[in-house]
């Protein structure tokens, strides 16, 4: 996992550019999106082993533990807004606990689901832990219920997180999903406005305004709502 760390770091500006063409985002955050996969993996490579180990329980009777055993194959369904990071946010935990991974990425940036593979592949992984399958979404359904899937997670829109729980809960496969949501900036009336709108505007061009956690939604005062308004459009204008 540390030489999958390495190689993200030694190829950092090849895969920002290759996030770029796919899907649009500024080099410099495609550079910070490779740092954190980067740090993601040391940071399980430095972590697994207490994450992953036995811890006894007292229940007054006899000895009691829990513990931490790998799942097997999960299946990743994941969206191109971070086509990177939403893959080794996975990717690291799951392999370190033991479990292989299959990727399923946005059909928008086969490259970089391909070059993350690469990764894991010259970091020295046994080969076919880590896998990427070019296919589309209709045929997610049929791998979730392959025998060889214990596990799926998504990241993506609430109507793919529908058709993902109920194919993993037909075929009784645990699932964790992470759906859209529309997150809200409230504006009161005492506020600085020309700073209030200078966030307001960051916070929904983050990432090319392709982010879960972007402001979608301002709520404003009416004392300030035209002044908030007109500072806003102006802070917008200048991205």
């Amino acid at each position: 996992m540390r030489a999958a760390a390495a190689g993200l770091r030694r190829r950092r500006d090849e895969f920002a550019a290759l996030m770029t063409a796919e899907m649009g985002k500024v080099h410099a955050e495609g550079l910070a999106e490779v740092e954190k996969c980067a740090s993601n993996c040391d940071y399980f490579a430095d972590n697994a082993e207490r994450f992953l180990a036995r811890r006894p329980v007292e229940m007054g009777g006899p000895k009691a533990f829990v513990t931490y055993n790998p799942l097997g194959v999960v299946l990743a369904v994941m969206p191109w807004n971070f086509p990177f990071w939403q893959v080794f946010r996975f990717a690291a935990p799951a392999l370190m606990a033991g479990d292989a991974a299959v990727l399923k990425h946005a059909s928008n940036v086969p490259g970089c689901a391909l070059a993350i593979e690469d990764v894991f592949r010259e970091a020295g992984f046994p080969e076919n832990l880590f896998r990427t399958v070019l296919i589309p979404g209709r045929a997610v359904r049929a791998l979730i219920e392959h025998p060889a899937i214990a596990a799926v997670t998504l990241t993506g829109s609430v109507e793919a997180g529908r058709s993902v729980a109920a194919a993993a809960g037909g075929a009784l496969k645990k699932s964790v999903l992470e759906l859209g949501g529309s997150d809200a900036y409230v504006v009161l009336g005492d506020v600085d406005v020309d700073k209030a709108a200078e966030i307001a505007a960051a916070a929904r061009m983050v990432n090319g305004g392709q982010s879960c956690v972007a402001g979608k939604r301002f709520i404003v005062l009416k004392p300030v709502r035209e002044a908030f308004e007109r500072a806003f459009v102006e802070k917008i204008s200048a991205w």
